[in-house]
């Protein structure tokens, strides 16, 4: 308990609308909150019938206080807001992770383009969503090219097109490219795709039900026969579907509900647009013993003050101060938001809905941590450790014969895998295929802001490989002096089947086999195949992308315009390497000394 004078204090408050910060003995701030009257806010928490476990808990911990007047409640709220972001206090509800949600784009192109989308709304063309993650955005994706088989790639790719793609053999694309549909039957797909994203499929498929009998009755049978199949598909999308049972327009909508299981709190935010849900996303924020009010109110002001809120936000419960934040968005948003506690009709349905699917989010989240910690513990005792760990880390390294190498570092915690926290190294300086000087740089990287304590120190840090790779990583470790409680490398079996590993500990002369049964083990293999899976995708990047690029865009001077002339004049690469500097002088805006850089880049050594 401090020695705050809190009676002394609240009496020289202002009557004012404002924001508190409640200070600890260290001078960190512990709880942001937002007053419409600061006075009699701040002197509620130190009331003699005060009984939230919450609020006792904190009041015991304030050294001090500061305050901010301001003009008006919403100006204190989104205040609020932004101190809250800033600090991150521990009495808050804070939200781990911060969401992009996918979306997807219709181009403002003569021939739209519908692609998967993720980033600024402020981009030409339409914009359907948000979904909940990718895999969402994708299946309807595929549903929707192989519906009305509007394009899919890049306009670069579409302009320089002179015969049809896969994507048109396999009946995903009709070709605008090369004039295989023509604008008007192209226009005709994009708006039928637009009505099934706005939910409008019954009109669409009486749309198309006319059009196919008009087909038939002009004897045009093949094409009355694609509106036929087309009506089949869309009947089959509509049924995976959740739909507006009364049929009529619905407002587009995000739903909220929390569920909490003793420490543990999750939102479930389902998204509801022209009357379809498209999916739920989960959050599993930080809150100590808040009630579920309050998390819902802290999730909207966190949320919605940072990402688009649809017209209406609906609540499982009813929300504190649900006027004001409606005010707030309504003002920011430029439009009237409405946060609305459902009660009855299909609402109401959404949002059991929505409880439900937080409930089994919840349910499975504690049941995941359970098992990591027993998994965890497994890994002490099969280790030797004096107490349990509870960050690991691991390295991989992957390449494709020395081309593009790549390290990967993933970190588990109590909580499962800890992705914000990974990392991945492109190794440079090291003989191609030496897979023992990458790991050693990639250690050494990483350990170098360990060290700076830019990042806590693991309490396992696993190898994946044998003796080798362990003594390349334990000589980066004491090249810095770090010292994680144990450094093991994990080698696959004699036939690399899952269940033979062999584990290396520093400073252990012979290998131990875990039981292919082991808890420990089994954490050991999660891990290292999520450093393998990480360290592929990311070489794959690399490579990928260090074969897209030209040998031209290394030549200084040369920019975009002048190597497409190049390109042209002598029809490739291969006629560029066989010209002389006299000759690709002769191109357009190549200079003596342009080409004579460019000759001498393609022929190192030559003149």
């Amino acid at each position: 308990m401090t020695d705050f004078d809190s009676k002394a204090y609240v009496a020289s408050l202002p009557p004012r609308p404002g924001v508190y910060r409640m200070l600890d003995a260290d001078g960190t701030v512990i709880y942001v909150g937002k007053a419409k009257n600061l006075r009699s806010r701040v002197a509620s928490y130190f009331r003699a019938d005060q009984v939230s476990p919450k609020v006792t808990a904190l009041v015991q911990c304030i050294a001090g206080i500061e305050v901010t007047v301001t003009n008006s409640e919403t100006e204190a709220l989104l205040l609020e807001f932004n101190l809250i972001k800033q600090h991150r206090p521990r009495y808050n509800v804070i939200l781990r992770d911060d969401k992009s949600f996918p979306y997807l784009h219709l181009s403002a192109h003569e021939y739209p383009r519908l692609s998967f989308y993720r980033g600024s709304r402020k981009v030409p063309g339409r914009l359907f969503g948000p979904y909940p993650d990718s895999r969402a955005v994708r299946s309807t994706l595929h549903q929707l090219h192989k519906l009305f088989r509007l394009r899919g790639c890049k306009d670069s790719f579409f302009t320089n097109r002179s015969r049809p793609c896969l994507e048109h053999q396999i009946g995903r694309c009709s070709a605008p490219c090369v004039g295989l549909v023509s604008r008007e039957e192209y226009a005709h797909d994009v708006d039928a795709t637009v009505m099934v994203l706005e939910g409008r499929s019954a009109d669409l498929s009486s749309r198309l039900t006319a059009r196919m009998e008009q087909a038939a009755e002009s004897l045009e049978f093949e094409q009355a026969a694609a509106i036929r199949d087309q009506l089949a598909a869309l009947a089959k999308l509509q049924a995976q579907q959740v739909v507006s049972s009364a049929g009529r327009a619905q407002p587009d909508a995000d739903v909220l509900a929390v569920a909490v299981s003793g420490p543990e709190t999750c939102i479930s935010l389902m998204f509801i647009r022209g009357g379809r849900n498209l999916g739920t996303s989960h959050f599993f924020p930080r809150a100590l013993v808040s009630e579920p009010e309050d998390v819902l109110k802290a999730f909207i002001a966190q949320h919605y003050l940072t990402s688009e809120a649809p017209p209406e936000i609906l609540t499982l419960l009813a929300v504190p101060d649900a006027e004001l934040l409606s005010a707030t968005l309504t003002e920011r948003a430029g439009r009237r938001i409405v946060i609305r506690h459902a009660r009855r009709g299909m609402k109401a349905r959404w949002v059991e809905l929505c409880r439900q699917n937080a409930a089994s989010a919840l349910e499975m989240k504690v049941s995941s941590r359970a098992s990591i910690r027993d998994q965890l513990e497994a890994l002490r005792s099969a280790l030797g450790l004096e107490r349990t760990p509870l960050r690991v880390e691991c390295f991989d390294v992957s390449h494709t014969q020395g081309e593009s190498m790549v390290a990967s570092c993933v970190v588990f915690g109590p909580d499962g895998p800890a992705k914000q926290e990974y990392r991945r190294f492109n190794i440079e300086g090291v003989e191609p295929g030496d897979d023992y000087g990458a790991l050693h740089q990639a250690v050494l990287r990483r350990f170098r802001r360990v060290k700076a304590g830019e990042s806590p120190m693991p309490d396992v840090l696993l190898i994946d490989g044998g003796p080798g790779q362990l003594a390349r990583a334990a000589a980066a470790l004491q090249e810095l002096e770090a010292a994680p409680a144990a450094v093991v490398g994990v080698a696959k079996g004699a036939d690399r089947r899952a269940g033979q590993e062999r584990l290396f500990l520093l400073g252990h002369k012979s290998p131990s086999i875990l039981p292919p049964d082991s808890r420990a083990l089994h954490l050991i293999q999660r891990i290292r195949d999520e450093a393998h899976r990480f360290a592929i995708t990311g070489h794959r990047r690399t490579r990928a992308k260090s074969r897209q690029s030209s040998i031209l865009e290394a030549v200084p001077g040369l920019g975009p315009s002048r190597r497409r002339n190049l390109l042209k004049h002598f029809g490739g690469l291969q006629g560029i390497l066989r010209a002389g500097v006299e000759d690709l002088m002769a191109v357009h805006g190549i200079s003596r000394v342009l080409a004579e850089n460019v000759y001498d880049h393609l022929h190192p050594g030559s003149r």
